[in-house]
């Protein structure tokens, strides 16, 4: 787990912050001992309202309201659809295709696991566009621009499209990344080896919004994590040395 939140904007409106992995959005039952986000930020800024939300293993910026005022207005243009949103995913695959999408319906909490299902008849509708950003050897980068914010849908719409998202414990595989698995000869002690990446890969990297005080279009974007980038680089090495044949 990652360092405490770090907020990277705020006024009498908002706080943006940039959400380390391994801490949740909100208070979770499922997960009470966790680091909380909100309750670490209400300590400095006072109450706060929740606009969106993040998975706990997913990186990257939320958004919070000061005022109730504010959160009608954010929670309005969320539910319209209006606010843009890009998520970076490292996925398992390597695509032909340089873009999909994936539009089926969702339905959240559909077992005791709490997992999202693609339901055609119960659930909400979802989209979500995939555009490739890299590819490497067995892995991609992938950029992720979602319409609508359901439960999981990125890593849901993901593993459904063939590609799911790399250590993802509940639509994927779960297995981490390690240099030893990647690294021909790689030398080292395997029972001191840390992955590379241990948790979902997925960033919230970039949002746009109207500013629910100014009316102004605002816009920020969060670097990626040090797990997210170290990993990125060296598959790019690996890439480089060995080229995904076209």
């Amino acid at each position: 787990m990652e360092n405490a939140p770090e907020p990277i904007y705020s006024d009498t409106s908002i706080v943006v912050v940039q959400k380390p992995s391994g801490w949740l959005a909100i208070p979770d039952r499922y997960d009470p001992n966790a680091p909380v986000v909100l309750n670490a930020l209400e300590k400095e800024f006072g109450r706060l309202f929740v606009v969106h939300r993040l998975d706990k293993d997913t990186s990257g910026l939320l958004v919070y309201a000061r005022t109730a005022e504010a959160h009608r207005t954010l929670s309005e243009q969320f539910a319209s659809r209006s606010v843009e949103k890009r998520y970076l995913a490292i996925v398992r695959g390597v695509p032909e295709e340089d873009e999909w999408v994936c539009d089926k319906p969702l339905l959240a909490d559909a077992d005791r696991f709490h997992h999202t299902v693609i339901d055609a008849k119960k659930g909400k509708p979802a989209f979500s566009r995939f555009v490739v950003r890299e590819r490497y050897r067995d892995y991609s980068l992938v950029e992720v621009l979602p319409e609508t914010g359901r439960t999981h849908q990125i890593r849901v719409h993901a593993a459904a499209t063939g590609y799911p998202i790399l250590a993802d414990p509940l639509y994927g595989d779960g297995k981490p990344l390690l240099l030893s698995h990647l690294k021909r000869g790689w030398k080292g002690d395997v029972f001191e080896e840390k992955p590379l990446m241990g948790r979902t890969a997925l960033h919230a990297e970039w949002i746009r919004f109207i500013h629910p005080g100014s009316g102004q279009t605002e816009e920020f974007s969060a670097p990626l994590p040090k797990d997210f980038s170290a990993t990125v680089s060296q598959l790019r090495k690996l890439a480089h040395q060995n080229p995904v044949s076209s």
